[in-house]
């Protein structure tokens, strides 16, 4: 199978590209919503991993740019792969569902439109849950091949560690990684820790959608995340235990903490005969960790002063 992936240099995109030998397909410089797709590409899957991604922070800050940005580059991708006859793989992600009063849990793909997102990324959310109704609009009025699939919240060794608009593991990795070195007694994190999440090793989903891209060829989404969760504050001390931060763990409550949960239902892959099995978060945290504290400082995220 030729592999094209999108987003490349990303923590899912860089671990697609690793687990296939496929191709990244390059944003223009010039134009940054679109990509270049190599003109010998045919009989190819595109992976499409390229977003704006970010974490609570910077969904709340810049919703509008998260919102703009992922509908263009969307279209962009969509488009060029009709014209070109190419099967495509969109990933989602399970913010796109709805939250709590429109659902029941655990999530699973038919409730994917039954009410808004949760207020605190809904410019994200709704741009990715656009890019599954372009998907589903494109196969019906021009037979395309698009598929979707929804992953929960990643992790890995190309995470971006930028503490104020990152995701939770890598910011936290950050934080008791340097609170470590500079000596502190303590480390903040958002929230009360009381917030539930799931958490799945980015090289995980790579290998599944890089089975579904072979195997599925359906209108419906598919969930692919592990589905055990983790309270945020176990989650906090399970890092610093990791990292070796020996000092005290303050949950500042006047910080945003989004959702309360969000557990998912892997059952749809289970059922299309998916085999695999989930990194344990321990040892998926233990290799990030590993390889974040072996190439400190030159990580995504960090820009150092000389």
């Amino acid at each position: 199978m030729k592999i094209l992936v999108t987003g490349g240099s990303g923590l899912l995109g860089s671990e697609v590209l690793r687990c296939s030998n496929g191709i990244q397909i390059f944003r223009n410089s010039h134009e940054q919503n679109k990509f270049i797709i190599p003109s010998e590409a045919t009989n190819a899957t595109v992976i499409h991993c390229a977003a704006k991604v970010g974490g609570i922070n910077a969904n709340t800050n810049y919703v509008a740019e998260f919102f703009d940005d992922n509908m263009h580059a969307n279209m962009n991708m969509l488009n060029e792969c009709r014209e070109r006859n190419l099967k495509l793989l969109s990933v989602l992600s399970t913010c796109v569902y709805p939250d709590a009063p429109y659902v029941k849990y655990p999530l699973t793909e038919e409730q994917l439109h039954m009410g808004p997102p949760h207020r605190s990324n809904f410019g994200y959310a709704y741009a990715k849950r656009m890019l599954d109704v372009q998907s589903r609009a494109y196969r019906q009025q021009h037979g395309c091949n698009f598929i979707t699939v929804i992953p929960n919240n990643l992790y890995g060794i190309n995470d971006n560690y930028d503490i104020e608009n990152g995701h939770v593991i890598p910011s936290l990795i950050r934080k008791f990684h340097e609170a470590k070195l500079a000596g502190k007694e303590s480390v903040e994190v958002w929230g009360s820790g009381r917030p539930l999440r799931e958490f799945t090793f980015a090289r995980d989903a790579a290998k599944i959608i890089l089975w579904l891209a072979e195997n599925y060829d359906g209108e419906e989404p598919v969930n692919i995340g592990n589905t055990e969760q983790i309270s945020i504050g176990e989650l906090a001390r399970l890092i610093a235990e990791i990292v070796e931060f020996d000092g005290k763990i303050e949950f500042n409550t006047s910080k945003p903490e989004g959702q309360y949960q969000k557990p998912s239902s892997n059952a749809k892959l289970l059922s299309l005969g998916w085999k695999g099995e989930y990194t344990p978060l321990r040892e998926g945290l233990s290799e990030t960790i590993e390889h974040f504290q072996k190439v400190y400082p030159a990580v995504r995220g960090i820009t150092m002063i000389s």
